[in-house]
């Protein structure tokens, strides 16, 4: 086939890749001008920032940047040429003068003061929140108004002799009001501790009320009066002198509820006249784990007068009953050791034990504020070696030594008693009644009252002539017999209060009281049923 030939006029296509088109030189010499001019720029530029970076301060691993130095604002306030210390002078000043300006009735005065003390203590706040002197730009204006008002103060005859003055009579009626809230404070707490609360009142109504209804109690009281287990000496005898009938329960109830035989303990009660029908009543329809319960009235101790007794004599007279009894008081002395419980015959008649229980050997004499925790039978176990009274040592500090109690300055008390003598506790005490026999004890205790006619040797209360009675005659006991203070003393180690066989509300905050210190009270309420018929309508509880 023969070849093909273009038309003549016309190229044939070429099918080569045409060259690459290549840039001016200029244009390159521009670029490079632009790249070396731009390093150059940031070259500078980072110096610069290097330059004024604040300066960093390297504490080991952390990295703090230094900033304005704080000062110490308290030795601001102490400086005597500092802005702070100016604001806080005038201020004090000013203080003074709003009191004394709203005594004089210019309350306009005392409205201007607080309003720029305001702004004083403003300024100061703001100082010490953020580290800084006080400048005298924020200063001034403050330190001006201040200084003219206290000019207007002085002008206005508050100068600073009166202020003196005044504020030193402010003082002297304050101190005078404190004495007299302290000893209103103490008048008011005594009678509180006095006082019978009035569910305990109820209960007392309650019970004597049933017990002269009921004959059959007062038959079943005769009958436990004439039982050979108060007279029996091979069993457990305990002795309670008290008219408050929810307390006495309470120590009986305790006792029994810890001891292993129950059955062989005897308790001894006497109550006086006005509360003897509601105590029998009580522990007549109530049993103690089989438990023996008498109940005596003190009216009933025919010996018991003033004959026989210089307590029952002296309360008699007209001195003693005035003393206890009346409504005037010398407000200079205790107002505790006015209080008449402690001239009262119940609270005297553990003198008179081996008297009211003329057949028996031992016997414990408990309070009615006390709560018994552990067995107490093992006291009638322990050896007195002759001695009377066995008690638990109150000494671990210098002031329960008998020189804390009594009258060393007399002649009589200093040439027969050492006054360093470790002082004991009444509440919980085991007494030897042979012993106490052979010593002749009670008649001890009538020399001394005869003695402390005129309250010299003492002013009041049985500890004193107890420590006088059995002086020598005391045997000590283990502390944990016998804890006390839980009526006064809110920080007795909780360790000590689980171990003591014996703890003791001694003092004016009593459990049945609502000044009781609560963390106690249970204790003592563990004893009561207070879903008992009679708790209920005296809302006892």
């Amino acid at each position: 086939m023969p070849p093909v030939r273009s038309a003549p006029g016309r190229r044939a296509p070429e099918f080569r890749r045409s060259a690459r088109r290549r840039l001016p030189g200029w244009i390159w010499c521009l670029v490079g001008i632009f790249l070396v001019v731009g390093l150059m720029l940031f070259v500078l530029h980072h110096n610069q920032r290097e330059h004024f970076r604040p300066h960093v301060i390297d504490k080991g691993s952390e990295v703090v940047e230094a900033h304005h130095e704080k000062v110490n604002f308290t030795e601001e306030l102490l400086s005597s040429t500092s802005f702070a210390r100016q604001l806080a002078d005038q201020m004090t000043l000013a203080k003074a003068y709003v009191i004394l300006s709203k005594e004089h009735g210019n309350l306009q005065l005392a409205w201007e003061l607080s309003s720029q003390i305001r702004n004083c203590q403003r300024l100061l706040s703001e100082g010490a929140v953020s580290g800084r002197a006080i400048t005298q730009e924020e200063a001034h204006p403050i330190i001006t108004r201040l200084a003219r008002l206290i000019y207007k103060s002085q002008d206005a005859h508050y100068d600073i002799s009166t202020t003196i003055v005044t504020l030193k009579s402010h003082a002297l009626a304050l101190e005078e009001r404190a004495k007299a809230a302290v000893i209103q404070t103490a008048e008011f707490g005594q009678l509180a501790a006095e006082s019978v609360p009035k569910n305990l009142h109820c209960l007392t109504i309650k019970l004597t009320e049933e017990w002269l209804q009921n004959p059959k109690h007062r038959s079943r009281s005769e009958e436990h009066r004439n039982s050979t287990r108060l007279v029996d000496n091979n069993l457990y005898h305990f002795a309670i002198f008290s008219d408050n009938v929810l307390a006495t329960s309470v120590v009986v109830n305790s006792t029994v509820s810890n001891a292993n035989h129950p059955q062989q303990l005897v308790f001894h009660v006497v109550t006086d006249r006005t509360h003897f029908g509601a105590m029998s009543t009580w522990f007549i329809i109530n049993d103690f784990k089989g438990c023996t319960v008498e109940v005596r009235c003190i009216d009933e101790f025919t010996w018991l007068n003033p004959a026989a007794s210089p307590l029952v004599r002296q309360l008699s007279e007209v001195d003693t009953q005035s003393y206890f009894y009346g409504g005037s008081k010398n407000l200079e002395r205790e107002i505790k050791f006015h209080n008449p419980k402690f001239v009262s015959l119940l609270n005297h008649l553990r003198f008179y034990i081996p008297q009211i229980l003329p057949n028996l050997e031992k016997v414990v004499f408990l309070d009615d504020d006390v709560v018994v925790q552990k067995d107490l039978t093992q006291l009638f176990s322990i050896e007195l070696h002759g001695n009377v009274i066995g008690a638990v040592e109150t000494c671990l500090e210098s002031f329960h030594r008998y020189h804390k109690y009594l009258n060393f300055s007399h002649p009589i008390i200093s040439s027969k008693i050492d006054p360093h003598t470790c002082g004991w506790a009444f509440g919980m005490n085991i007494f030897d009644l042979i012993a106490w026999r052979k010593a002749n004890a009670t008649a001890l205790y009538h020399y001394w009252q005869e003695q402390n006619a005129d309250l010299l040797l003492w002013r009041t209360g049985t500890l004193p002539a107890g420590l006088l009675t059995f002086y020598g005659l005391m045997e000590p006991l283990d502390r944990r017999w016998h804890v006390l203070g839980l009526g006064y003393d809110v920080d007795i180690d909780d360790r000590l209060i689980e171990s003591a066989a014996v703890v003791h509300y001694n003092g004016n905050m009593k459990p049945w009281l609502k000044l009781a210190i609560r963390r106690y009270k249970h204790i003592w309420e563990r004893y009561v049923n207070f879903m008992h018929p009679y708790f209920s309508e005296c809302l006892l509880h």
